[in-house]
């Protein structure tokens, strides 16, 4: 069997790779600050370096941002042909104080690799370099053909991505977009993730006064933008936590008694929410549970407010101006154009004549939903469960991956979410991590995945 010849051969070197997956976390590649453009040239360097070790015809694209890099093994007659996503860049660190080790240090603690990006994603764009060159030195020929596609811009929204796959189509041209930027259910079972949420993201200013005023003086006699700003936000939900806009919910299909049971049995608790949360108990939505709130309900969030005074101490007055961001996560057949125009007029009626509004658009995407019958989610099933030795569950991702669709709209293919991230492993956050295990256990998991698809052919 030849990926368990490629299995040996990692397993032989195992302390290699995690060498070099160190080196990859070392590159402090933060795309939204361009102070690390040489970092972020050096990294793409070094990923096309190993991709052409490897084997493949690898090349680095220029996208009038951050450049990304493409690879191929070349066409295999009669294979289906497999594109991996990925993406070598990396959020901002935050707040230093909170790491325990510098991010782009990484350090093993207890089995895991703390860097930022250890998951998120080098750690799992690592995991297909590595099963890719140890399937090059098996010796054996390619049993599917495999193109890679791994960009520098994802944590800042994939602006030059669309133009880059709609230039390269027929290079691009796949079967099946196969991603490892999601998580698995827990330790020790494998997720395979079936949708992703929409989104919808909005910033309202509200303006008052020509400037600040003191709220002696002027209180109680002028609108002010901050608490008209409130009103309007209140509005938007009602007492059972549901979103007033009027046609919400109109296209959000109802889940079956099979999906709830589904969910109830392998989506997160309230406990397990609680836990990663440290909030003091679930709220939202009446009449769904946390897992159904968290992957299959649409959203809507105010992700930031800004007004007035907020330095130390007090000062007493009318701001002239008050602002908010709003998101909201839609679902399978919600149309973002459709939510984002009943948004805009919900908020409008809401707003008295007497200030001045505007809004604003900041992002739009709609939702993905994979077939969970599909010949390419079969495989990965039947991957997963042999690389992890248990069944993977089926998952419904809360977050936004705007690629998704794009990827089916330009390419026409479907995509496998094989993530195999802890879902707690501090996203975006201090102390980020990815487990050497799950490493491991991701590298035997696409060397099978290879393998079966090269089979279903033959």
């Amino acid at each position: 069997m030849s990926s368990r010849a490629a299995t040996l051969l990692f397993e032989r070197n195992k302390d290699a790779w995690l060498a070099g997956l160190l080196n990859f976390l070392r590159f402090p590649t933060i795309s939204t600050l361009s102070e690390h453009a040489d970092a972020m040239q050096r990294c793409v360097e070094w990923i096309r370096d190993r991709l052409v070790e490897a084997g493949l015809q690898a090349e680095i694209l220029a996208t009038g941002g951050h450049p990304a890099v493409f690879a191929d093994t070349g066409p295999v007659v009669g294979a289906p042909t497999f594109l991996v996503y990925g993406h070598y860049d990396v959020q901002p660190v935050g707040d230093l104080n909170l790491w325990q080790s510098p991010p782009f240090e990484p350090t093993i603690r207890d089995g895991a690799i703390y860097a930022r990006g250890s998951a998120d994603d080098k750690g799992q764009v690592m995991i297909h370099l590595a099963a890719l060159r140890c399937w090059k030195d098996t010796g054996t020929t390619w049993p599917v053909r495999v193109k890679l596609l791994i960009e520098g811009e994802e944590e800042i929204g994939s602006k030059h991505l669309a133009g880059l796959i709609e230039s390269n189509r027929e290079k691009l041209a796949c079967d099946y977009v196969l991603i490892s930027d999601t998580a698995k259910l827990d330790a020790d079972t494998p997720a395979l993730t079936c949708s992703t949420r929409g989104l919808v993201y909005k910033e309202i200013t509200v303006r008052g006064p020509s400037h600040d005023l003191h709220s002696g003086v002027y209180g109680g006699a002028v609108a002010n933008p901050a608490n008209v700003l409130a009103t309007i936000i209140a509005s938007l939900h009602d007492e059972h936590r549901r979103v007033t806009i009027p046609g919400f919910y109109d296209d959000v299909a109802q889940l079956s008694a099979e999906e709830r049971r589904t969910l109830a049995s392998c989506g997160i608790s309230d406990a397990d929410l609680l836990a990663a949360t440290g909030s003091r108990a679930p709220y939202g939505e009446e009449g769904f549970s946390s897992a159904e709130r968290c992957g299959v309900r649409p959203t809507l969030d105010v992700n930031g407010m800004v007004s007035g005074f907020t330095g130390e101490g007090s000062a007493t007055i009318i701001p002239a101006a008050a602002s908010a961001k709003i998101s909201m996560r839609l679902v399978a057949y919600q149309e973002p154009d459709k939510i984002s125009a009943a948004f805009d007029e919900a908020v409008r009626r809401a707003a008295p004549p007497v200030v001045q509004l505007t809004i604003a658009t900041r992002s739009t995407c709609g939702a993905y939903l994979c077939p969970p019958d599909s010949p390419g989610m079969q495989m990965a099933r039947q991957a997963l469960a042999e690389g992890f030795g248990r069944e993977p569950v089926l998952a419904h991702e809360g977050g936004t991956l705007p690629i998704l669709p794009l990827f089916k709209k330009v390419l026409g293919a479907d995509s496998l979410l094989m993530g195999f991230a802890m879902p707690n492993c501090n996203l975006h956050s201090p102390n980020e991590f990815f487990h050497v295990r799950d490493f491991e256990l991701g590298v035997r998991s696409i060397l099978r995945f290879i393998e079966i698809a090269g089979d279903s052919v033959r």
